[in-house]
């Protein structure tokens, strides 16, 4: 196991890693839209704390020299089901050819008050 991090990405919640490395496998841990430079949650729209989720997993990703296309799953919580749609713009634009398999599920809550929390598996 090699655990991943970087500055470019939200420092854990909590006592886990942001990404861990095992064999091939990049796990890399729910993110919510905390911007990483005011350690704040995105005070906006769904599409703004996508946006920054996806922003947040992206550094993570480089800082394991990877990008999009090596994720082969996700999950993605929602507090309400209806932003679906919402949800599917922005996440639509990083994978752009041969999207990953996907879990989408309502929660009742997440973490700082999220409205969205998406969650990869990448392979080398």
């Amino acid at each position: 196991m090699k655990v991943i991090s970087t500055n470019n990405a939200p420092k854990a919640l909590g006592p886990y890693s942001q990404a861990v490395w095992s064999g091939n496998n990049l796990y890399v841990s729910g993110q919510i839209g905390i911007n990483p430079e005011t350690g704040a949650l995105v005070d906006g729209s769904i599409a703004e704390e996508t946006t920054q989720i996806m922003n947040n997993i992206e550094a993570i990703l480089e800082a394991a020299r990877l990008n999009f296309t090596f994720v082969v799953k996700t999950t993605i919580y929602v507090t309400d089901i209806q932003y679906f749609d919402a949800v599917n713009a922005v996440y639509g634009q990083y994978f752009k050819t041969e999207p990953p398999a996907r879990s989408f599920v309502q929660v009742a809550a997440l973490p700082k008050g999220a409205h969205v929390e998406i969650e990869v598996l990448a392979i080398r």
